[in-house]
């Protein structure tokens, strides 16, 4: 996923894009302090930027654009929090299969050695820092010193632990890493563009009644998407099923996705080679209600950008048992009361712009966007950790 860049001494709108698209390249340095403004409309909004060394960040991209968030600072000492721009998830992507341990840990090991040479660390040690990893926690989080194990230790490093991580699929058993949405096709330029989705998708005549976008997993035991195959296929004209099997696939292909989606009513997302999947996100976007296997799909995941109120906007429907057959999706769809349904999607298209990324070369004026309530998730993480220790709370 998605490293978010911010330039070191801007203050201009930052690049929103990478979050989700892991598109960065380097911009002019700004050479002159931010000026502070007469209403201070950045106050408890300030982020300083580490100048990385470019091995780090701009050396692993090319042919990219970035923009620049609006409270830059260059004295650390005035910002709320500092970005590490550490281009993590392109680092370890490169080495992830058939590499040694020793090339997937070397540029982790040398961002948190620089880090830690910096006096804006031993402020604090590290908890006022944030960095985008832009894959799966699990990319990061190798555990085992031997080859054969997958990814990295980016995130099992003690510099690591104290800084807040995001990532496109956290931990629940972790406490420093957060979960931000995946990227989406959608990405609007004024709140008019939003409000104009919002009515298309509310209006449109959804003559599935469930659909899938995916491919089986045969290599992994306990996947249930045979299972989902199979029913959606014999549910005849009441569920659409898009094969992501074959080369050259539709799924690649956005227009075929978000035209069956925008056709049903409800989107069924079990689990793939991890839980969570990017699907989730199209499926609110065409203001389909989602339909999700397991908890860890979403319901502990995206704590910033979903309601803690599942029921909501989705259904569940545990995998043990829609596997041993003692649930059909068909008809626990079909139970549910038209009323319930159309209020469900009401939630789902609400959250539109909860789960989008705003077109980078613009903002948007009364709603927040995922890049925003990420930023709001980041700096109160950060106040409540600077309010805890000085209360003493936490060391």
């Amino acid at each position: 996923m998605n490293e978010k860049t911010v330039e070191k001494g801007s203050t201009q709108n930052v690049d929103r894009t990478p979050v989700i698209t892991e598109n960065e390249a380097e911009t002019e340095n700004q050479e002159e302090p931010v000026k502070k403004p007469d209403a201070d409309s950045c106050s408890g909004r300030y982020i300083y930027v580490h100048d990385l060394p470019s091995r780090f960040n701009y050396d692993l991209l090319e042919q990219c654009q970035m923009k620049q968030y609006e409270c830059l600072t260059n004295d650390s000492s005035m910002a709320s929090a500092i970005f590490v721009p550490y281009y993590a998830g392109f680092e370890v992507a490169r080495y992830l299969w058939g590499s040694k341990m020793s090339m997937r840990d070397s540029g982790s090991l040398d961002v948190v050695k620089w880090l830690r040479g910096k006096p804006e660390w031993k402020v604090m040690w590290g908890r006022d820092h944030f960095l985008v990893a832009g894959r799966i926690t699990w990319d990061f989080r190798r555990v085992i010193d031997d080859d054969s194990a997958w990814g990295n230790k980016l995130m099992v490093l003690p510099e690591s632990k104290n800084m807040t991580m995001l990532t496109i699929e956290s931990s629940p058993w972790n406490n420093n890493d957060f979960a931000i949405p995946y990227p989406t096709y959608f990405h609007p330029s004024s709140d008019n563009e939003v409000f104009q989705w919002q009515n298309k998708v509310r209006k449109l005549r959804r003559r599935f009644l469930f659909s899938f976008a995916g491919a089986p997993r045969p290599n992994i035991e306990e996947s249930i998407r045979n299972e989902i195959i199979e029913h959606c296929l014999a549910s005849k004209r009441k569920c659409k099923f898009l094969n992501c099997t074959n080369v050259g696939n539709k799924c690649h292909k956005p227009v075929y996705v978000m035209k069956m989606f925008q056709s049903s009513v409800f989107c069924l997302q079990p689990p793939g080679d991890s839980f969570t999947r990017r699907s989730t996100f199209d499926t609110i976007l065409a203001g389909c209600i989602p339909v999700f296997f397991h908890p860890a799909s979403a319901y502990v995941e995206y704590l910033w950008h979903l309601p803690k109120n599942f029921s909501k906007y989705s259904v569940f429907i545990p995998e043990d048992e829609f596997k041993n057959r003692t649930i059909s999706i068909e008809k626990t769809l079909l139970d549910i009361p038209k009323r319930k349904v159309l209020a469900m999607r009401e939630e789902v298209i609400k959250l539109i712009p909860k789960v989008i990324y705003a077109d980078p070369t613009s903002r948007l004026e009364t709603l927040e966007d995922a890049f925003d309530i990420t930023l709001k998730g980041v700096l109160d993480r950060i106040q409540t950790l600077k309010r805890n220790i000085r209360e003493g709370k936490e060391f």
